[in-house]
């Protein structure tokens, strides 16, 4: 992770951690980078958040003085950017949001001419600009040229590729949803007018909450990060599935017709077995992070699966797919990555290769997930003021290192930092609910009493 982008993008608070000025000068960087050799061409999408706005605009201001011309897709997922930059061949994309974050924050997420995360060489160019070191050719680059005259680039309206990308999601479907009834959560942020047609045009009965975005209410007690409300919606209103997006819509959780979560390990698994019951999973691999849960991970060995580990973050998850031709990867978040059909997360992709399984099998999706036993998992997030100090501590690692003992092969403690907030994350698995909170508190107590946390 570089200085200002993490695994995930360039974020913080919007006007503060992220400002106009970084908008606009990152613009200025991509708008000369790619201008280098053509006219540059790049697209921008954004989500519900106030602040995404004004981002949108200093940045599209920014590649135009540096003569790229900018397509604004405006509100949007971030798969659909990823998708609408590599079928429309522009030479890198931009998703202005902070994913499941609070409306205060913003992002900025960079996408190559793939649709894929931006190469580390480019963000690190972009981190020396921001910092004023850039060099070229070994020479320091004070300022990029502006452009003038006819050189000056030009920003259009591309909401028709938004729509295209629309018609490619339904054009993946296999059946037809008639006769189910759908509850989707679209968490006030970029899936809110999005989904919903999707799964209209597919013949669903489509029910909706949390699709009226006022610029601050995205993910407030909404969309996969509070999965509850969307749990008591199914039961109460009888849905035979319910779907949760986040604020930019590349995560999906699902409930099932009795108002259980269904994570994204679930969702894995699940759709690992349908592939390879048609013999569609090549590799007959799933890649998982580290945080996936142990049942997952028994799961598959059960159903004579394979399955890789990377660190955490979808990026890491897909780098480990196109090197080995895997087809299924993602995060227990929800980060279901499925790389025939895309090269990012795609929460609305999910969730609609859920209904396949579910149509195909003629199976709720209660009894889809039953094989697979979730064990106890406890996440206690640690606010701290410096994560590698924190997890360097030496009784930090003491504390641990018990906790694994203790442990031994009925369960696993995993400490790591955040990529994108300022925290320490420490997750226990152990067979009862009670021993993991136990053995979770007593490390989240040292780093508190080194005086870590703030």
């Amino acid at each position: 992770m570089g200085k200002y982008f993490g695994t995930d993008g360039f974020r913080g608070k919007a006007g503060e951690g992220l400002t106009t000025d970084h908008a606009y000068r990152i613009g200025r960087f991509l708008g000369w980078y790619y201008g280098r050799e053509h006219k540059a061409r790049i697209v921008v999408g954004k989500d519900t958040r106030r602040s995404s706005y004004m981002l949108e605009y200093a940045i599209s201001a920014g590649m135009a003085a540096s003569g790229a011309d900018v397509g604004l897709l405006h509100v949007t997922t971030t798969p659909s950017v990823s998708y609408v930059t590599r079928t429309d061949h522009f030479d890198c994309g931009v998703m202005i949001s902070a994913s499941h974050n609070p409306f205060y924050d913003n992002g900025i997420k960079l996408l190559n001419g793939e649709g894929e995360k931006m190469e580390d060489s480019v963000i690190a160019l972009v981190e020396d600009y921001l910092d004023g070191k850039l060099t070229v050719d070994g020479q320091p680059v004070d300022t990029l040229p502006m452009a003038t005259e006819e050189r000056v680039g030009h920003i259009v309206d591309e909401v028709a590729a938004r729509n295209r990308y629309m018609g490619y999601l339904v054009s993946l479907a296999v059946y037809s949803f008639k006769g189910k009834r759908v509850a989707l959560d679209c968490a006030n942020g970029s899936a809110w007018h999005i989904a919903p047609q999707v799964f209209e045009s597919l013949g669903a009965e489509v029910f909706t909450i949390n699709t009226n975005p006022d610029g601050t209410n995205i993910n407030r007690d909404a969309g996969s990060t509070h999965i509850e409300g969307l749990q008591r919606y199914v039961v109460e209103n009888h849905m035979d599935v319910g779907f949760a997006y986040d604020g930019d819509a590349d995560r999906c959780l699902a409930v099932d017709e009795k108002g259980n979560l269904v994570d994204g390990d679930q969702i894995m698994y699940l759709y690992a077995c349908y592939m390879k019951e048609r013999d569609k999973l090549t590799t007959n691999t799933v890649v998982t992070t580290v945080m996936s849960n142990f049942g997952l991970y028994k799961a598959l060995e059960e159903a004579g699966i394979n399955y890789e580990k990377t660190a955490v973050g979808d990026k890491y998850v897909y780098e480990n797919m196109v090197k080995y031709g895997h087809r299924i990867g993602g995060e227990q978040s929800g980060h279901i990555i499925f790389t025939k059909y895309a090269r990012t997360g795609d929460g609305i992709l999910t969730s609609l290769k859920v209904m396949e399984a579910m149509l195909a099998r003629k199976q709720p999706l209660s009894q889809l997930v039953a094989p697979m036993t979730v064990y106890p998992q406890v996440l206690i997030n640690v606010r701290v003021k410096d994560k590698q100090e924190a997890q360097a501590d030496p009784d930090v690692q003491a504390a641990v290192a018990a906790v694994a003992d203790e442990l031994g092969n009925t369960g696993r403690i995993l400490v790591r930092e955040s990529g994108t907030e300022p925290l320490v994350r420490v997750m226990v698995e152990a067979p009862a609910q009670e021993q993991c909170q136990t053995l979770a508190q007593r490390v989240v107590d040292v780093i508190k009493e080194k005086g870590h946390a703030v």
